[in-house]
């Protein structure tokens, strides 16, 4: 069984990816009576505020037309950013060699929070290196969240 998030993601993809953007991720809150439905997109161009406008006017006309979510929410339309947070294991593969912070959903040898270097992908999983000498593999559905470190030029 499909959850919220991934029957918006089948709903709205099509949309976005005919605007010309690619559809990055979607989270989906609830915050008692009204939720919070944000949506990222990304283009190889880069995103401008006018994409976001245009990606928000045609979502927000789906949106009304299937009504996929009851009750109030707020809908947001955004690039996402350098700090960026990662979905999907094509993510993963594509930010391999980047520092990235990663929630757990339950602990790994006592400790749901991480910070390293994503190395790639292996089959399902994760692989990422916390020092110079330790790497872990951490399944994909284990992964509460997960978000690119930005690293500047010094």
């Amino acid at each position: 069984m499909a959850t919220k998030r991934e029957r918006l993601e089948q709903l709205l993809a099509p949309v976005v990816e005919s605007l010309g953007c690619e559809l990055w991720g979607i989270e989906y809150q609830t915050h008692g009576r009204n939720a919070l439905l944000r949506i990222y997109i990304d283009s190889e161009r880069g995103i401008a505020v006018e994409d976001c406008e245009k990606v928000s006017r045609q979502v927000s006309a789906v949106l009304d037309v299937e009504d996929p979510i009851s009750g109030k929410y707020t809908l947001e339309v955004s690039s996402p950013g350098l700090d960026r947070p990662l979905y999907k294991l094509d993510h993963y593969q594509r930010f391999a060699g980047s520092r990235i912070e990663v929630r757990l959903r339950m602990p790994l040898d006592g400790q749901r929070k991480w910070r390293g270097l994503l190395v790639g992908v292996e089959g399902e999983e994760v692989v990422l290196r916390v020092d110079s000498e330790n790497e872990y593999l951490l399944p994909i559905d284990s992964i509460e969240r997960a978000n690119v470190i930005p690293q500047f030029e010094k």
